[in-house]
């Protein structure tokens, strides 16, 4: 199954790059006000976090040809009877659920970094008008 969760680990990653990469966008974008920028990326990393815990609880109900997975697997990796559709359904939920605790951290990371710079005092950046 190291072929499976290779693949899967690699079409979820890729789903969460995309997210994080727009995150950080969104972090950038309120870059003036650091406390507020920090809040932004947690409350959207814990969003991301939650659609990924969802997805790992209905990947059982999810059959394997429906998924990014089974389109980039090779052929004799595919699962082809109710054991293996089964197994395959379990390896995307561990992966599921590695990136949802991972991103989970990450959003724990940024609520923390938000609390320090507020318990610190960092005021948004103001722009002098000359």
């Amino acid at each position: 199954m190291e072929p499976v969760r290779h693949v899967a680990e690699i079409c979820v990653g890729r789903a969460v790059l995309f997210g994080s990469l727009a995150i950080i966008l969104l972090m950038v974008a309120f870059s003036f006000d650091p406390v507020l920028a920090f809040k932004c990326g947690a409350i959207t990393t814990l969003l991301m976090s939650a659609i990924l815990t969802f997805k790992a609880l209905q990947a059982h109900a999810v059959p394997p040809r429906r998924t990014e997975a089974w389109i980039y697997l090779d052929e004799r990796w595919r699962p082809s009877c109710e054991r293996s559709n089964r197994m395959f359904s379990t390896v995307l939920r561990e992966v599921y659920a590695l990136f949802a605790r991972t991103t989970l951290i990450a959003a724990c990371g940024f609520f923390a970094s938000s609390l320090l710079l507020d318990l610190l005092g960092v005021q948004p950046f103001a722009f002098a008008a000359h």
